[in-house]
């Protein structure tokens, strides 16, 4: 089959819709970029990594072998390896107090959430704008319906009315179509940065549990 053929159905459908079946079908295309490229930079950030290799270097920080730990750390670039470096290096650092400490080890964490939930707001509004641009394209074609029944008087038929309101009606299901895919990925993609934040929280309150040793070498702190 001839593309423009296999293409004619869509451009019939964009058409009937109006401007806001049209808006509707930028925003399925922005959706999807972003899906796949939230995908591809959780991978990069390591949000699906098993930990193994963070939990090692806990065990060693555990049982004292500081550079042990940092030595595996650096060789990771996973976020929960930048996050577990740092809280190592903070608190084994004596130009910094308890409360230092904590507070550098909560800033990179805020850092390091902050970069993993990027992506996520214009995931968030085209859930939330896409059902309300196609309810606004049915109301639209509702009024142009309507005015055609009332232009047509008496001579009004029902099939065209008809007509009227299904074409109205399609810019309600093209938005929802947008709406819930997207708001599906956005629950998914929040509920990894949410992993992300315990197992932040759980890898700083273990590096925290181990007493300070105030003879301890000073430690540079890890670039982010």
């Amino acid at each position: 089959m001839p593309f423009s053929e296999t293409l004619a159905p869509i451009l019939d459908f964009l058409e009937k819709g109006g401007i806001s079946i049209w808006v509707i079908a930028a925003l399925s295309v922005i959706t999807l970029a972003l899906i796949l490229w939230k995908v591809w930079d959780l991978m990069l950030l390591g949000a699906w990594s098993n930990g193994r290799v963070v939990s090692r270097a806990l065990q060693d920080w555990q049982n004292g072998r500081d550079r042990e730990a940092l030595e595996r750390l650096s060789k990771r670039r996973t976020v929960r390896a930048k996050l577990t470096r740092t809280a190592i290096e903070a608190h084994g650092n004596t130009a910094f107090d308890d409360d230092a400490a904590a507070a550098e080890t909560g800033r990179v964490a805020k850092s390091l959430l902050a970069r993993a939930r990027g992506g996520l707001r214009p995931l968030e509004l085209i859930a939330t704008i896409a059902p309300l641009l196609g309810l606004l394209g049915t109301v639209l074609g509702m009024i142009s319906a309507f005015q055609a029944l009332q232009d047509a008087g008496s001579r009004a038929d029902p099939a065209m009315l008809a007509g009227g309101i299904w074409e109205a009606l399609l810019t309600t299901a093209a938005g929802m179509a947008v709406a819930i895919p997207a708001s599906m990925a956005l629950t998914w993609f929040e509920s990894v940065t949410d992993r992300l934040r315990l197992e932040f929280e759980d890898a700083a309150t273990r590096v925290f549990l181990r007493p300070r040793r105030r003879d301890a070498e000073k430690l540079p702190l890890a670039a982010e």
